[in-house]
């Protein structure tokens, strides 16, 4: 069962059974269903047309749901524009339902977890760490979001800083969690691009490109996570780069700084320098001071601390580091190689140690615990 290819043919579906007069929250729980029928069937009978048999099953799931309710003139009407056999249309509507979910009746926070969960495949579990919250707070978000756009009319799209957070947070998961979704967050990103002339559209495909860049560097052959100052630099896409800085330096001339092209700065500055040793920290810190400014973000000051040690020595960092609040996942990392930094191995490898059960996926942990035991050794 190849699991991906469900996942790319997901938002087409989708897409078909909105455009066929299917509110978004029954679409997308008839969805789930011909995925799940899908699961159990094609092991042993594939079809010759998987996204033509996904639409065929979850349309005839909505179609039951539809019944079950008391719109029976509404049921009768949808029966007549069932789908002809044959292959559905080859049709990507995938950022056209990053829009739809990003619906004027719902809040920001809310509009961007239905998305990541309806349209980028991301489990509630991973939305819920992205979001720093627990996985039944998410569960009911989500919940709540589908029961908010169930029946509304999908004529007004959200705006483009919902869709571009959702995008965001799509990358992220693929960049480094479980699910590989990072070349698709980028290639929607692309077609966002050429049709909307927004800075932090170019700032965010920029961050990306950035990122994405040095992919292959990030994990070893074993499988272990490979830290930046670690990373055999000639195995960074220097081509990626390259249309990274460009895009970067083109939306910051036109003087409407946010978020994401304040990010792509200090990706530019990590993937510019030659060695880590050569790396312009101080300028990094002057970047997330203005990242910073326009966020509030308690991740933005945690990585800001990182950045002060590198400047500024372990101890400056420690002080920034005292300012942030030690629940925040990867606080004790941070606070690991900070005191590791300023000599203290004890408690940089019970901080190390600590980190690793808190980390949230298993590469991560594996490397924190490598830290721990290294350290350890040392003793």
């Amino acid at each position: 069962m190849d699991e991906q290819l469900l996942r790319s043919l997901t938002p087409g579906v989708l897409g078909i059974l909105v455009r066929r007069g299917a509110d978004f929250a029954a679409a997308e729980d008839a969805v789930q269903d011909a995925l799940l029928e899908a699961l159990r069937v094609w092991p042993t009978e594939p079809p010759r047309d998987p996204k033509g048999w996904l639409v065929t099953v979850a349309w005839r799931r909505f179609l039951d749901a539809t019944r079950a309710e008391s719109a029976r003139r509404r049921r009768e009407d949808l029966v007549d524009e069932e789908p002809a056999p044959g292959p559905a249309p080859a049709v990507d509507d995938t950022l056209r339902l990053y829009f739809l979910c990003a619906h004027p009746s719902l809040t920001p926070s809310s509009a961007v977890a239905l998305t990541l969960r309806a349209v980028g495949g991301l489990t509630t579990r991973q939305i819920a760490q992205a979001y720093l919250v627990p996985e039944a707070t998410m569960a009911q978000r989500i919940s709540r979001a589908k029961r908010t756009v169930a029946g509304v009319r999908f004529d007004q799209p959200g705006d483009v800083g919902t869709v571009l957070r959702v995008l965001y947070l799509v990358f992220n998961e693929g960049y480094s969690g479980d699910v590989d979704l990072a070349a698709e967050a980028i290639r929607l990103t692309r077609q966002l691009a050429a049709r909307i002339d927004h800075p932090e559209v170019a700032g965010l495909l920029a961050l990306m490109l950035l990122h994405h860049a040095r992919r292959a560097a990030r994990i070893a052959p074993g499988g272990s996570l490979v830290p930046l100052a670690e990373q055999d630099r000639d195995r960074w896409d220097t081509g990626l780069i390259t249309e990274g800085i460009e895009v970067l330096q083109t939306a910051i001339a036109r003087d409407r700084l946010g978020e994401f092209q304040a990010q792509a700065a200090i990706a530019a500055l990590h993937a510019d320098a030659p060695t880590t040793e050569e790396t312009d920290w101080v300028q990094i810190v002057e970047w997330y001071d203005e990242l910073a400014r326009l966020t509030d973000s308690p991740v933005v000051r945690l990585n800001r601390a990182v950045a002060v040690g590198e400047a500024d020595g372990p101890r400056a960092g420690l002080a920034a580091l005292a300012k942030v609040d030690d629940s925040l996942p990867r606080h004790a990392a941070v606070a690991a190689y900070l005191h590791e930094r300023d000599g203290d191995l004890a408690t940089a490898a019970r901080l190390y140690a600590e980190a690793a059960r808190q980390a949230p996926n298993l590469a991560e942990r594996d490397h924190l615990t490598r830290q721990a035991a290294r350290l350890n050794a040392r003793r």
